[in-house]
Parts: C-alpha cells; structure tokens; sequence
C-alpha cells in the first residue's frame, strides 16, 4: 500500500495558474502540486504568445491586469533576474467592413489612439493599403517572457518546500475528517484544501471531488511560425490584429507567429492543429498583407478554457467543503496570474484581498454558475 503524502493544500495542476498559487501560499502552508503530464506547464502555460495589455478583456479582466501591473514592472530580481516585459506596443487594424468596430474600439479603450493609414503601414510595411482602412495603437502593450515568470515561481515554491509530482493525474477523491483523501496514479495525499488549477481538465477534476461542472470549455487555437518576408526585419513591429478577429501576427525574433484566432470547442486533449482552419487563417492574413505565405516553419495549437461568461473563476465552491477553484482563465491567464495567485493565497488564508480586486470577489465566484435566487 501507498504511503500517504500528507500537506495542507493539494493544488492540482502545474501551469501558471498551479504554480502561482502555490508559490503565493507556501511561506503559510505546506504545499503539494500534482501534474497529470511529465512536465510543468505542458499545455496552455507552454504554448502561450503571452502578451501584457492592460486594456485587453472585459472589466474583470481589465481589473485584474491592473492588480498585476505592479509585479511585473517591480519584479523580484531574485526570483525573476531578468525583466518580464519587454515593449511591443499593439496595433489593430481594419478592413473596410471593420472600420465601425475599430472607431468604437478607440472611443471605448483606455489608453488605445486612433492612428492613419500611412502610419500603421510605417509600423508594419507589409500590410496592405488596399486591405488597412482604419487603424487604432496600444503603445503600452509590451510581451511577456511566459517561461520566466512561470519558472521563477517554480522556484519560488521549492525553495519554500512544495513538492511537485509529475506524471500524477488525480483519479479518486473522498472526503473525511478535516480534509481529503486522494489517489492520484500510484500515490496517496491527505489535503486539508484542494485547489483546482486543473486548466481544460478543471471540470472533470471536480467531478472527481462531487462539485458541479462550471461549463468550463476548452477552446483550441494554432498558431504557425513563419519566416520573417525577404528585406523585413520584423523584430521592432507591434503585435497586429484584426479589429474583427480574423488573424493576428505576433513578432517574435527574426520570425512572425501568425494565428487564425480561432476558438473551437474541443475536449480537453493534447491539442494539435487542425491544417484546414490553419489554412483558412493564413488566406485571411494574406489578405491583409502584401507578401504571400510561401512556408510555415513549424505550427502548434493550445487550450484556452473559457467560463461561460468569459471570466476567471477563483474561489471555494459553494457545495463542496474546501474545494477551491481557479479556473477558467482564458486567454488571459498569464498577464493576470499575479492577481489571482495573490487572492486565491488571501481567501485561502481567510484574509481579505487586495482592496483593488475586493470588488471583483463575486463576479471571480464560483458561485455565480452554481447559485440560485
């Protein structure tokens, strides 16, 4: 029989989402994390061309960003030696059936500026004045190095003694006194609190705890790497996106990451691309930009699980005794993950959060999807 791995929180999940939240808690609890795959951040957190826009997402997301702003541009050099941001700058275009969505895009952004057509072909020359019939900038839009922040946590928490199990997926619960009882492959834990930073898997692993699905879905997206166009260097341009979602370029090094900015519902699985909807995403580039695609380097796909209403879902289910959820993140998770590491740590200590993400508290809920009048 297992010997059983006693601690205070399990948290299930190793991606950003895992991560943060246990290197946030771990100077007040023990700490164990557990990853059904053989590494840290396999799916989503290692597939992510993360990019830091306060004004991007709806009002909670746009809160949560603000929350996070200050850890990232006040890091800790020690766990994060070097910066991580890096200036891009954002710039959203449109064709001419866009041009309404990009003037209400400026009208109701915060720190977005409508820009000329000759001056978002200066930022990127090889987009098309055929295509480009309005243009908004984000200047304050900067990348973010996802692997760094990711790993500095990593580090964080082992130096503060949580233990990571990989290769551990979670396939029976049972509640008892005081806590948990969980096999997970060939090990047992005892857990006071489960946290459930499960990604796409977050609905099936609280199934395995009693709690009610969220309608949690996972939505796949691809991205193709392509060379940077013959006489271009691209390492200097902004990201661009179209107003409409129809694509979006991704400068990275001497190369463009170019995605259809699709969303498919998928079950969650170790995503790969679909080269139809590939295809269909680098037609609609190509529409966009004088230069045709002539190879695609290499090309992967990711999971972004999604709530029904598009926001993050952190807090303790409202059914299930000390079941903690933090889920749902999106498209958003990394820009936001040092809010959320930092109030799902507060809730699970019973102290009150940040005074700038209190307000958010009932819209993070889980309860808003379980809870009835």
């Amino acid at each position: 029989m297992s010997e059983t791995i006693e601690t205070d929180v399990l948290v299930i999940g190793a991606g950003i989402a895992g991560a943060g939240v246990a290197a946030a808690l771990a100077d007040t609890h023990s700490v164990v994390v557990v990853e059904r795959e053989s590494q840290a951040g396999y799916h989503s957190t290692g597939r992510s061309a993360a990019i830091f826009i306060p004004n991007y997402g709806n009002e909670v997301i746009r809160g949560l960003n603000r929350a996070s702003a200050p850890m990232f541009h006040h890091r800790d050099t020690g766990l994060f030696p070097e910066p991580l941001l890096t200036a891009r700058g954002s710039l959203t275009v449109a064709d001419e059936d866009g041009v309404a969505t990009c003037e209400e895009f400026v009208r109701d952004g915060i720190g977005v500026e409508a820009i000329s057509v000759d001056k978002a072909l200066s930022l990127v020359p090889i987009l098309s004045r055929d295509y480009v019939k309005a243009a908004a900038y984000q200047e304050d839009a900067q990348d973010i190095d996802v692997n760094a922040l990711h790993q500095g946590w990593l580090r964080k928490a082992s130096a503060l003694g949580v233990r990571l199990f990989t290769n551990t997926e979670v396939t029976s619960a049972n509640r008892v006194a005081g806590g948990w009882i969980v096999n997970a492959s060939d090990k047992v834990f005892s857990a006071r609190i489960i946290i459930n930073a499960a990604g796409a898997w977050a609905d099936l692993t609280a199934a395995i705890f009693g709690a009610k699905p969220l309608g949690l879905t996972p939505l796949r997206r691809s991205i193709a790497v392509l060379p940077a166009p013959d006489g271009h260097d691209t390492r200097n341009w902004p990201l661009v996106d179209d107003v409409n979602e129809a694509w979006y370029l991704k400068p990275d090094g001497g190369r463009m990451f170019v995605s259809p900015a699709d969303e498919i519902p998928v079950e969650p699985h170790d995503a790969y691309v679909d080269d139809m909807i590939l295809a269909e995403g680098l037609y609609r580039f190509e529409q966009a930009v004088t230069v045709p695609v002539n190879r695609v380097e290499r090309s992967w796909a990711g999971l972004r699980t999604f709530a029904p209403d598009r926001t993050p879902v952190a807090g303790f289910d409202d059914s299930v005794d000390d079941f903690f959820w933090l889920a749902g993140q999106g498209g958003y998770g990394i820009q936001t993950s040092p809010a959320l590491s930092a109030l799902a740590a507060a809730l699970i200590r019973g102290r009150a959060p940040d005074a700038n993400v209190e307000p958010l508290l009932s819209r993070l809920s889980p309860a808003r999807f379980t809870s009835h009048p």
